[in-house]
């Protein structure tokens, strides 16, 4: 008996690693991403910006730091009003995946914000961007680029 769970656990985890993930969506070992998207942006545009859910599956993280092959300056940022009630966007250094939480970086608040974009983001494409965890390390999630307005 049990050798059959053995092989059925064998077999449900070969099958699990061999299931295309949806582009934006990544799981591994402590994380899961989901919901990526980019935004569409106009021909000479300078800034991109891409949004998503990590998602803890054990201990606790921290984003630290993306690259991508679409910007020369990647930059995790947030939104914070300032003392006249105004939203402004902020640099931060790092942002806090609690164990067995999540972070949602969604317009308006904390995302992955593309300095000095190498090109146009086109609607339709995709963008690579690998995320650098101080535990997990790297892992590379495809973001699709949507509309220039949207929100999910």
């Amino acid at each position: 008996m049990k050798r059959r769970v053995f092989i059925g656990a064998a077999l449900v985890s070969t099958l699990v690693s061999t299931t295309p993930a949806l582009a934006g969506d990544v799981t591994t070992e402590s994380l899961e991403i989901s919901g990526a998207f980019s935004r569409a942006t106009p021909k000479n545009a300078k800034v991109g910006v891409a949004f998503m859910t990590i998602r803890s599956l054990g201990p606790a993280d921290k984003l630290v730091a993306y690259t991508s092959p679409a910007c020369k300056r990647p930059e995790i940022h947030t939104h914070i009003a300032d003392d006249g009630g105004i939203m402004r966007m902020r640099k931060v250094e790092s942002i806090e995946i609690p164990a067995g939480g999540e972070a949602q970086l969604k317009p308006g608040g904390l995302h992955l914000m593309m300095m000095m974009l190498n090109g146009q983001l086109v609607e339709g494409t995709e963008v690579e961007v690998t995320l650098i965890f101080e535990k997990a390390g790297e892992v590379t999630v495809t973001v699709p680029v949507k509309g220039p307005g949207a929100t999910s």
